[in-house]
């Protein structure tokens, strides 16, 4: 029995050792293969999952910010989300009320509506509501992204940890007001121009699509793997985060990979 056990665990090293290299080695190449500097490292990202449109984008100085005002909200919305029902309701993974649920709703809404009218603006001759504007479609992203971390955060959290409770993180207006006046806030600041304060933000803009996508493919591969609910601490969930981060690093590489061969060049697409 001593014996079997034993082997167990010398192939779990062996495969986390696996897996480690092989992210390892997947992050290097990436790296190595995408603009220099940490705002390039962010344009690559943004570059994979946004049509980084500059006139649709924010800028610090002269420079166009990672994603387009719209991503930039939704991504960094989802990440405020995230951290926040995370300090919030520790292990919590019940469904927000009905009554958050239905706010949220409205939110994701907006966000269809203003990106379908803005969608048409591209479109010679098409009808559209309104002129769009980068602040609507910052406020608009932004309550995208809450909505996404608000269905995202209990899925991780009933998928990942053994000892998750039926309770919502965001179980009323009180603890929904509170992320709503941060949200508010994110965006009072990216709408300043403050360098100081978009050069950060840029980043973590970025660093919110590494990071939604990587809990999605750990929960993928838990459930591939039949891994479910077994763990109570992060340090013994780094084989399947490492996957999972290496999944969405390399969804992210061959998207750019795609989108380089065909157009040539990192910028954004150009109107007109």
């Amino acid at each position: 029995m001593e014996g079997a056990l034993s082997g167990l665990r010398s192939r779990s090293a062996v495969l986390k050792t696996l897996v480690l290299v092989t992210v390892g080695l997947l992050f290097v190449g990436w790296l190595l293969n995408t603009p220099a500097g940490l705002l390039g490292k962010a344009d690559a990202i943004g570059y994979a999952v946004c049509h980084r449109i500059d006139l649709r984008s924010f800028h610090l100085g002269d420079r166009q910010l990672p994603l387009c005002a719209r991503c930039t909200g939704m991504h960094l919305g989802a990440l405020l989300g995230l951290v926040y029902q995370g300090i919030l309701g520790r292990r919590k993974a019940g469904l927000p009320p009905r009554r958050i649920l239905v706010v949220l709703g409205l939110l994701a809404g907006a966000f269809a509506v203003d990106g379908g009218n803005s969608f048409l603006t591209l479109i010679p001759g098409a009808p559209n509501l309104y002129a769009p504007q980068n602040w609507l479609r910052l406020a608009t992203g932004t309550g995208m992204g809450l909505a996404i971390a608000a269905l995202l955060y209990p899925a991780f959290t009933q998928t990942a940890w053994k000892d998750w409770g039926p309770q919502p993180a965001l179980d009323g207006f009180k603890s929904f007001l509170g992320l709503a006046f941060l949200a508010l806030l994110l965006d009072s600041i990216l709408l300043s121009g403050n360098p100081l304060l978009l050069y950060p933000l840029a980043l973590l803009s970025a660093a919110g699509v590494l990071v939604e996508l990587t809990l999605v493919y750990t929960m993928v591969a838990m459930m591939v793997f039949r891994g479910e609910n077994l763990y109570m601490r992060f340090a013994e969930m780094v084989l399947p985060l490492a996957g999972g981060f290496g999944l969405g690093l390399l969804q992210i590489a061959f998207l750019d990979f795609i989108r380089y061969l065909l157009t040539g060049t990192w910028d954004g697409f150009h109107l007109g």
